[in-house]
């Protein structure tokens, strides 16, 4: 999509509003926007305004597998009431940047290589758009170089903390990253995306009945393979010191289902600019490890000429 210029551009930003703007009024916005958004500060852009945006533990990465260092304590993550209804209505909202659930802090993850216990407190999604016939990939991860149509984020902090903010500054967030591919249908999805129409310009809300989170990521047995780093968050300000959790097995949306989120959802809040492309590009990993939990994979090839050396020892002290 090219940009407009002169008049044409002044009046489609008339038409937008602080849709693109952070908490505490700077400009950013992703470069899908950056043709209708005025001087809007695109990824590349955003430690301008928000100096940590240009640390060297910045997320998203692109993991390499062959360069992962197997971890053996990262153990099966143990999922507390993820699996329960909450009895309180969820909020759902367009933030002007995503679609976001807030949660009320009852789902909670321990183990899997975490140090205490953490609550779920929101979850929101990336995505891209569509080219022709075909999905353009839209999350914010990749995998040797290779993305997924969408991409799911439920942010957790550290149980002792009352809100994000204050868990951002106690070095207590993690996040757990899912990745989504197109699929089947997934039924468990349309009490989010029928309600997608409600909260269609920026700065709508809805009430919506909460699901059991459990329902909206892979099966208990699945999560069990996953990568570990240390990152921060994809959004300005871009705070580090967040660990995060990409797990191998994908979530299934249907084709259809994916589409909804740039067919129903608008950066703006006049419903001019569809939400597309809203993920952050990948960063540079620098001197970062990211770690592999050893569950349903196979040893790494370093690991497997250790147990056959050792075989060939074993073998040959029998025969003497």
């Amino acid at each position: 999509m090219g940009c407009l210029h002169g008049f044409a551009l002044l009046v489609l930003y008339s038409a937008v509003t602080a849709a693109a703007a952070s908490e505490d009024g700077k400009n950013w916005c992703y470069l899908s926007q950056q043709c209708q958004v005025q001087g809007c500060k695109e990824p590349r852009q955003w430690a301008t305004l928000f100096r940590d945006c240009g640390k060297k533990d910045q997320s998203p990465v692109n993991i390499l597998t062959q360069q992962v260092q197997y971890d053996n304590s990262l153990k099966a993550f143990n999922f507390k009431n993820y699996d329960i209804k909450p009895s309180k209505k969820w909020t759902m909202q367009n933030n002007g940047h995503t679609v976001q659930v807030q949660l009320d802090g009852s789902g909670m993850v321990e183990l899997g290589g975490l140090t205490g216990r953490y609550k779920a407190m929101q979850f929101h999604f990336h995505w891209g758009s569509q080219e022709g016939e075909l999905l353009s990939p839209g999350s914010e991860h990749s995998i040797d170089g290779e993305r997924y149509a969408m991409e799911a984020h439920i942010v957790h902090i550290k149980e002792e903390f009352n809100d994000v903010a204050s868990a951002i500054k106690g070095k207590g967030v993690a996040v757990l990253g899912f990745f989504i591919k197109a699929g089947n249908k997934n039924a468990n999805y349309e009490p989010l995306i029928s309600n997608f129409k409600a909260i269609s310009a920026a700065g709508n809300k809805t009430e919506i009945p909460a699901l059991a989170l459990g329902s909206l990521i892979p099966e208990k047995k699945d999560p069990t393979s996953f990568y570990r780093y240390k990152g921060s968050l994809t959004t300005p300000g871009c705070n580090e010191e967040v660990i995060w959790t990409l797990f191998e097995k994908p979530i299934e949306l249907g084709s259809q289902q994916i589409q909804e989120f740039w067919k129903k959802l608008y950066f703006d809040t006049n419903t001019k600019f569809s939400m597309m492309d809203n993920f952050r590009p990948v960063q540079p990993i620098y001197s970062r490890t990211v770690y592999k939990s050893n569950s349903n994979t196979l040893l790494p090839p370093r690991n497997v000429l250790l147990l056959i050396s050792t075989a060939v020892y074993l073998a040959f002290t029998l025969i003497q």
